[in-house]
């Protein structure tokens, strides 16, 4: 995740920055869900039944603990469909973990809405355009409605609620009328998610954006995170799937503050880049862990082997943590950004060329702002 909002005031304000002390889990619950997204990477439908246990899970949130996860980000599927959920989530409280929720909102009501956001400390909700667009894209008539109420019950108790968006082709004439949601509701966050070619967004390629439409999105993104700071507006703006938005951002922000072009620029290389395998992980529905939810490739399985054992061992692992990642072929192998975007998204790589060290080829820095530091 990219957090370019807070990069602009920790910086320019010389605040301290915010470091992920610990690594994020991304942890698909259930494969269950109430919709049939065109985009989903784990192919959810209804008619799944969960595999992991209640006391499988508790097992293993302990000895992600004792491995250094601090984040568990609840997905799916819908998560909200386990009964059990909260007691999950309880438990990962019990243990100094903090627990984000990605949900389609579905199930928010006014009975259940103030139990939601006090049990997790963020919960994030999916909006993907207007509501034609919404509705199409979720393959259900009248969730946008539905959806939008539920972002609304969530920020009226006031904790911290953000919109989720992902940019396609179908969405893409949709993107203002996000910012334009979250600036009318005073939503706090909005987090913008470039496509990335795994479950249905694999069959969907056709969907993606091209280089150029992909230009101009990250140029509106970035027109609108430094409008924000510039007139007080308190709502974050976060990308994610695409650490070549960190580059674009790096050049906007010398534009605007040169003196301070160094300082960022550090900051950058320090934030890292693609965290695939370093200081991000996915579970899913079927206890096997991979680097990233996207990832082609199985490092283990929770049901049969320790958490420990699997995330402290392995090639692949070690390949992944290397920082900058200079195995990478392509534009990647002379580009003089990879200490800040590492290369970008493995999963989209192999997708493409059935090579995990090839170029991304969602890639869409030109030549000079690949070669010029």
């Amino acid at each position: 995740m990219f957090r370019l909002s807070n990069l602009i005031s920790s910086v320019v304000e010389d605040k301290k920055e915010r470091v992920l002390d610990g690594s994020i889990a991304i942890w698909n619950f259930t494969n269950r869900c109430n919709l049939s997204c065109l985009h989903c990477y784990s192919k959810s439908t209804l008619d799944e039944v969960d595999t992991l246990t209640t006391e499988q899970i508790k097992k293993t949130i302990l000895e992600m603990k004792d491995n250094g996860v601090k984040f568990i980000i609840f997905s799916g599927g819908e998560p909200l469909t386990r009964k059990d959920l909260f007691e999950i989530a309880d438990f990962c409280k019990e243990n100094g973990i903090i627990t984000y929720l990605s949900s389609n909102g579905l199930y928010f009501t006014k009975g259940n809405i103030k139990k939601i956001t006090d049990t997790f400390n963020y919960v994030g909700v999916s909006i993907d355009g207007d509501e034609a667009t919404h509705d199409y894209f979720r393959g259900l008539k009248g969730a946008f409605k539905e959806t939008l109420k539920s972002v609304l019950l969530a920020n009226e108790t006031g904790a911290k609620v953000g919109i989720r968006f992902t940019m396609t082709k179908d969405t893409i004439d949709s993107l203002e009328y996000i910012f334009d949601l979250v600036e009318k509701h005073n939503i706090p966050k909005i987090y913008i998610s470039h496509l990335v070619y795994s479950g249905r967004g694999l069959d969907n390629l056709k969907m993606d954006l091209t280089k150029e439409q992909r230009r101009k999105a990250v140029d509106f993104i970035l027109d609108k995170a430094f409008e924000y700071y510039d007139t007080g507006r308190d709502i974050e703006i976060v990308t994610g799937n695409m650490e070549m938005d960190a580059v674009m951002f790096l050049n906007r922000f010398a534009q605007k503050y040169p003196q301070l072009k160094d300082k960022m620029r550090d900051r950058l290389v320090k934030w890292g880049g693609n965290s695939a395998g370093r200081k991000l992980l996915n579970i899913n529905s079927e206890g096997d862990v991979r680097p990233d939810p996207f990832f082609p490739l199985i490092v283990g399985n929770i049901i049969n082997q320790d958490f420990g054992d699997i995330w402290q061992s392995g090639q692949l692992l070690d390949e992944l943590r290397i920082h900058p990642r200079k195995q990478i072929s392509g534009i990647c192998s002379t580009c003089k950004q990879i200490d800040i975007c590492n290369g970008g998204s493995r999963a989209r790589a192999y997708a493409i060329t059935g090579d995990l060290w090839s170029e991304d080829p969602s890639c869409y820095l030109n030549k000079e702002e690949r070669e010029n530091i």
